[in-house]
């Protein structure tokens, strides 16, 4: 009888040892549960946003320039110390085969452009001007149709309106930068876009790149010798083949830096102004 005794007090002493066991062990996984959940919390936080893709839109971009360019027809900046600074410019585009050359040749370079727009050609490439804006240059207005002729006050109001409604509709630029095609200030527009504190920006250099029977070196030579603080440099990426500006822009690039200029766009060499 007492060996019985003994034999059950040792069958419950193993039974609730096996509970404590089977206790202890969920216990655990309870916990490593939780502490995996817990982690993973952790990391789901962290995930980064999703990086925006080139073509997205862009919110609130705004190429204003400082009050005093306002209304103001501008050649070139007086740049306190003479700092060797420059700004190329990029007019007709954005354009299906060159603009793209081009963007990759100044982000190889590290440059930032300004590019004037044709309110025709952001409607042919708007995937290509979307990639200009994510890429970080500076966009101005430069009309519709890209015509010469003289305009009445509607006309010049149209020609800038629209272009400045798609430049936004298409990238979310908002920008009071213009220039008038070939350089015309005397056919309407440039007086409403004054009239409206649009900066008018002209160049103090150019390229000559649309000359149809220069080899792309001069284009280089022209801009090298003539290049100056302050300069703006005027060059196209659309508006018909530019094939031959694609070969001179990285001549063009290396040349200035050899001579110790840095680049900047045209809002940020207006900022720079005296």
């Amino acid at each position: 009888m007492g060996e019985f005794k003994y034999k059950k007090v040792r069958f419950i002493a193993i039974a609730l040892c096996i509970a404590c066991i089977t206790a202890c062990s969920d216990t655990t996984k309870i916990v490593q549960l939780s502490n995996q959940t817990s982690e993973n919390q952790v990391v789901a936080t962290n995930i980064p946003p999703n990086n925006p893709s080139p073509t997205s839109k862009p919110q609130n971009l705004t190429f204003a320039p400082p009050a005093k360019f306002q209304g103001k027809t501008v050649y070139q900046v007086e740049i306190p110390n003479n700092e060797k600074v420059i700004a190329l410019t990029l007019d007709d585009g954005p354009w299906k085969e060159t603009t793209p050359q081009m963007l990759d040749i100044l982000k190889q370079n590290g440059v930032k452009a300004t590019f004037f727009w044709v309110g025709t050609a952001i409607q042919e490439n708007p995937k290509i001007a979307k990639q200009v804006v994510a890429e970080g240059h500076a966009i101005a207005n430069h009309t519709f149709h890209h015509w010469y002729k003289q305009m009445d006050a509607a006309t010049a109001k149209s020609e800038i309106d629209r272009t400045a409604d798609l430049i936004y509709k298409t990238t979310g630029v908002k920008t009071t930068l213009f220039r008038p095609p070939g350089g015309y200030l005397n056919n309407g527009l440039a007086s409403y876009a004054k009239s409206q504190n649009y900066t008018v920006v002209m160049w103090s250099q150019t390229s000559a790149d649309t000359d149809p029977k220069a080899k792309y070196q001069v284009f280089v030579k022209n801009v090298l010798r003539d290049a100056k603080p302050g300069g703006i440099v005027l060059m196209h990426d659309g508006g018909g083949d530019r094939r031959r500006t694609v070969q001179a822009l990285p001549l063009i690039i290396q040349g200035l830096k050899e001579k110790g200029y840095r680049f900047v766009t045209v809002p940020e060499i207006l900022e720079m102004g005296k």
